[in-house]
């Protein structure tokens, strides 16, 4: 019985060896640092936008509009 969980685990590895080449081209230290930033930018543009559209104050609405519209520029500049 333990033989079949042994050529079960083998499967196992094959198919994880293989489903990391499947991933793509392996990417440069510069351009893993870049896709990480461009995340970064994209997850707090996100958290930006719903603040603001829960924001009571104009103020703060303001101060969130222009910090959107600083990430958005910095956003563009990494394209």
């Amino acid at each position: 019985m333990a033989r079949g969980f042994e050529s079960k685990d083998v499967e196992f590895q094959q198919a994880e060896r293989e489903r990391g080449r499947e991933t793509g081209p392996a990417l440069t230290p510069g351009q893993r640092a870049d896709a990480s930033r461009r995340q970064t930018l994209e997850l707090s543009l996100a958290r930006l936008r719903a603040d603001r559209e829960a924001a009571q104050h104009p103020a703060h609405r303001a101060m969130l509009a222009q910090a959107i519209a600083t990430l958005e520029a910095e956003r563009a500049s990494l394209t």
